[in-house]
């Protein structure tokens, strides 16, 4: 199929050593229902077959447009250089293993046409690979998403589609990776509102990686800074004393002592009222996520004493209200047999 003059999405697909899945991943753009779009692949210096791939694809259908990397740059620079290569006014990511299903442009690019506030739109995705196939059906709705961010990213990467002008001078930034994406939308949703069709519009495939030690430092430390951003919309400082406290009530923690646990009660309180005062999120919503996630805060808590158990029920009634009854008992016989 030839390349149109003025395509209307440009699709980013970064490669590096994908060959096992390439092709098929590749395949499953060219075959959108909807095809008026370019393909912008970004091999970053593959030493597999991906690049041999790639041509061959490209011999065949000439709306794929090759960006062949002397050196590796990763993937967040990749997308970035795909971005500001686009000719389309939509821009579409997808990642060099996973498979969009016919119908995912089609029904994204309505979504965000037909939606003048909507600037980015994903969708539900399918886990595959190496366990049994799971949906996974994000929020759909803005202030919803908005809220969930708060704990982890509530958007597929793969399954976004955007709008270019939206974006700005925003970029995935390298020192993030392999978090990237949570920390640029985490951004981008000052400026825009999201979305995510309710259907699963593409099969996002897992693999069996060893992760090291460092790299989970590495995503540990950078997930807290996503969220630690999040909260300067409330007027916290990352300098703040109580920041940990902060971050524990908007994004679970286990084995928190009783001590810990009415220290991040007391802060989810002032932040409770910074946002009512500040309206940056949805208030309804922020109240019923801190409090479902200091339910299950105290639910996991490390320690028990008799003491603390008297705390929320003496002094923090509207939580203790909302505890379920089998989990007061628990706590109660927890606490009974804790040390004061």
């Amino acid at each position: 199929m030839q390349i149109p003059e003025i395509p209307e999405i440009s699709v980013i697909i970064p490669v590096f050593n994908a060959a096992p899945f390439l092709q098929e991943s590749v395949e499953s753009i060219l075959n959108q229902t909807y095809s008026n779009f370019e393909v912008i692949i970004l091999n970053d210096k593959s030493t597999d077959e991906s690049l041999e791939i790639i041509k061959k694809l490209q011999s065949k259908d000439n709306r794929i447009i090759i960006i062949d990397k002397a050196q590796n740059v990763g993937p967040a620079n990749l997308r970035n250089e795909g971005i500001n290569a686009a000719k389309g006014n939509f821009i579409a990511l997808m990642d060099a293993d996973d498979i969009s299903l016919p119908t995912r442009f089609e029904k994204q690019i309505a979504i965000l046409k037909n939606n003048p506030e909507i600037g980015v739109c994903g969708t539900w995705f399918t886990f595959f690979g190496s366990q049994k196939d799971k949906v996974i059906k994000h929020a759909a709705q803005n202030d919803a998403i908005k809220v969930s961010f708060l704990h982890s990213c509530n958007i597929g990467n793969p399954t976004v589609m955007f709008k270019k002008e939206v974006l700005g001078d925003l970029k995935f930034d390298n020192d993030y990776v392999p978090v990237e994406d949570y920390d640029l939308w985490s951004r981008l949703l000052t400026k825009t509102s999201f979305h995510n069709i309710p259907e699963s519009l593409l099969n996002y495939r897992q693999h069996n990686n060893n992760i090291s030690k460092t790299k989970i430092d590495n995503v540990n430390r950078a997930v807290r800074n996503v969220k630690i951003n999040q909260l300067h919309n409330l007027g916290i400082d990352s300098a703040d004393s109580k920041i940990d406290f902060y971050l524990n009530a908007v994004s679970f923690k286990k084995g928190l002592s009783p001590e810990e646990i009415i220290k991040t009660i007391n802060a989810s309180k002032f932040l409770i009222s910074q946002n009512e005062k500040l309206g940056y999120f949805n208030q309804e919503l922020f109240q019923k996520h801190v409090s479902k996630n200091l339910i299950r805060t105290v639910r996991n808590a490390g320690s028990y004493t008799i003491s603390f158990f008297k705390h929320l029920k003496n002094n923090e009634k509207q939580l203790f209200q909302n505890i379920s009854l089998l989990d007061k008992i628990i706590v109660y016989f927890k606490s009974l047999a804790g040390k004061n």
